[in-house]
């Protein structure tokens, strides 16, 4: 055998043994574009909120395309309809990471699959943000993992303490799904929170997750006479049941969550006064003066015929927090890009972000009330 021949089989063996430059765990980022994978409820019962974010990733990823991209690249974005289930969401992760090969995910919606993906990501070591994923053991399976909204928790410890501090209740019931982890967890924190501040627990009444008719938990809630009532629960619920307790001619005020964004589209004129002094915590103002997020809610409304919601929000930024860490780590490798989510300082339509050590976002909470069928700021509010 000649020596020439000997000399290629050594050399083509060698670097068939040793890994490339920058390749370590970066799939989707070779060639002329950088992957980024979603998951959302884009049908079923929570699509409201699926599509919102969907929609505004989409519009981000057009925004950082139209500037040059990332590292270069153009930013290829492949998004998956979960139906808000968990199974079909890890079903669709697999997908994501497997078939379309990407460096990054920006999801899961709501609290369920999202905890069930956060779990499959953390194997993977993938770089992870979900918009509105609550639920508090969602960033806890993996240091990759990272939210852009308030954990349930930190929601239902805030409204205990509006409703002590500023509404001055001293009595509060509590009506929740005891399907939802979202729904439960922030009943739970409310509840332990409201204690703390003093206030009795009249009644903490849960009811099976797609039920419609709550009378028996309102019958019971009402003969409580609480000054306030927390409905940890999502839009659709939240009309439903003040419906109901209106009918019931149950006088407490409702309090609510990040859930309650979307009640206004499901009023008319004939239910407004349903939701008439209920107070819940929100993640943006959309009255506030900030150009850019002015801009978003402008271009979002003409792009796609409705007003953008929270999660919309929501959405945008997680997908630009994404794309600024991968830009500082200056690689698509998972290690690099995590490192920068860690260290993120971004200023964006909800404010300025930066993560704890939970990688759970810190910043202050909007206080929202209804005016007729819109939604009305009433303060900026933490617990500090």
């Amino acid at each position: 055998m000649k020596k020439s021949r000997v000399l290629s089989m050594v050399l083509a063996a060698a670097l068939l043994t040793v890994p490339l430059a920058g390749c370590g765990n970066t799939p989707g980022g070779s060639g002329d574009e950088i992957v980024i994978g979603g998951l959302a409820p884009l049908t079923g019962s929570v699509a409201q909120y699926g599509v919102a974010v969907d929609n505004a990733v989409k519009m981000a990823v057009d925004d950082i395309n139209d500037k040059g991209g990332l590292l270069g690249k153009r930013i290829k974005y492949i998004s998956y309809d979960e139906k808000g289930d968990p199974t079909e969401a890890t079903n669709a992760y697999t997908r994501l990471v497997d078939q379309d090969k990407i460096v990054a995910l920006i999801g899961d919606v709501t609290s369920a699959p999202c905890e069930a993906v956060a779990q499959q990501a953390a194997r993977d070591k993938l770089p992870m943000i979900t918009p509105s994923g609550t639920s508090e053991a969602i960033t806890t399976y993996g240091e990759n993992v990272f939210r852009a909204c308030f954990i349930d928790p930190y929601q239902g410890q805030l409204m205990a303490s509006y409703a002590s501090k500023k509404l001055n209740a001293k009595t509060a019931a509590i009506l929740f799904d005891n399907g939802d982890p979202y729904s439960s967890g922030i009943a739970d924190a409310f509840e332990a929170a409201a204690k703390a501040l003093g206030m009795t627990i009249t009644n903490k009444e849960g009811y099976a997750s797609k039920s419609t008719d709550f009378n028996s938990q309102l019958t019971k809630i009402k003969a409580g006479n609480p000054d306030v009532l927390l409905l940890p629960v999502y839009y659709n619920d939240v009309v439903l049941i003040a419906k109901q307790a209106k009918d019931q001619g149950l006088t407490a005020t409702l309090l609510g969550a990040d859930g309650w964004d979307g009640v206004a589209a499901q009023l008319d004129a004939a239910s407004a006064d349903v939701v008439k002094n209920a107070y819940f915590c929100s993640q943006y103002s959309a009255s506030s003066s900030d150009p850019a997020l002015q801009n978003f809610l402008k271009t979002y409304k003409e792009k796609y015929n409705e007003e953008p919601n929270m999660f919309a929000v929501l959405g945008y930024d997680a997908m630009q927090i994404m794309a600024a860490a991968i830009e500082k780590a200056g690689t698509t490798n998972s290690a690099a890009v995590i490192k920068a989510l860690r260290e993120t300082n971004y200023k964006g339509l909800t404010g300025t972000t930066t993560f704890d050590d939970k990688r759970n976002p810190v910043r202050e909470a909007i206080i929202t009330s209804f005016d007729g069928l819109n939604y009305k700021v009433v303060e900026s509010y933490s617990m500090s």
